[in-house]
């Protein structure tokens, strides 16, 4: 048996990186997909892929820093297919390693949206579905930029130090009703995000010594074998925690 047969999972950010791979591998894995991206083209062509194979899929272009999208987001996925199981917030955003003092408040303000708020609107809205049903799995995909203060500028550093928060928080408040909540945090994975940088020198000046520390970088496929794990059976003791992927680059 598939490990995600008859299960329902919502993945934000699934158009590319992280994301898609894990849309990828969960499909494989049996289960239902609703795949969440501000671009809809790509993944209505992975929708239409899953579909065309006889499997059950939705797209829906969803901007997680605006609460409605995701509320309509995840009531849509509801009335489609009757349930959400797993919920991966993996949409995110970069900030070029601006310093806080370099920093204007509609860049923090969007950053946090993104990184922050949209894992809130869509981890609050699956828990009204999972708690009736006793059962459900939630993954953040958070950095080690979460762990550290020196590995990005000062609204990514604080957006994934309180989506870790957030995810210790609800793990705890719903342990013995039947839901799970862990993160992963990645060190440098190979995705079109660093395509979009700009380097803000200041801030890549002070950090750029520990890149120099890192053993490798991951793909995005690594990622997503261990989000599988996590939202799976075979993790079923495993709550609230925070697993680090980066090769070993935090433990220098």
């Amino acid at each position: 048996m598939k490990k995600l047969e008859n299960r329902t999972a919502i993945i934000t950010g699934a158009g590319s990186g992280i994301g898609q791979a894990i849309a990828e591998l969960f499909f494989k894995e049996g289960a239902t997909v609703v795949l969440l991206d501000k671009e809809l083209s790509t993944i209505q062509q992975m929708s239409e892929r899953y579909i065309a194979s006889g499997e059950h899929a939705l797209a829906i272009a969803c901007d997680v820093s605006k609460e409605q999208d995701v509320i309509d987001a995840v009531s849509s996925a509801k009335r489609h297919f009757g349930g959400v199981d797993i919920l991966v917030n993996n949409a995110g955003v970069m900030d070029d390693f601006i310093p806080a003092v370099e920093l204007d408040t509609s860049r923090w303000n969007h950053i946090i949206s993104t990184n922050l708020n949209g894992p809130f609107y869509s981890t609050r809205e699956v828990l009204k579905i999972m708690l009736p049903e006793k059962r459900g799995a939630i993954l953040n995909i958070s950095s080690i930029g979460g762990l550290s203060g020196g590995k990005a500028g000062a609204a990514y550093t604080a957006s994934k130090h309180g989506l870790i928060g957030l995810t210790k928080n609800t793990a705890i408040m719903h342990a013995t009703e039947g839901i799970r909540c862990n993160a992963i945090a990645p060190g440098g994975v190979e995705t079109s995000i660093g395509l979009t940088l700009k380097p803000n020198q200041t801030g890549y000046t002070k950090i750029a010594p520990g890149f120099n520390l890192m053993p490798r970088t991951g793909k995005p496929d690594e990622i997503a074998q261990l989000a599988l794990f996590l939202v799976s059976d075979d993790a079923s003791f495993i709550n609230g925690a925070i697993v680090t992927a980066d090769a070993g680059w935090s433990a220098f």
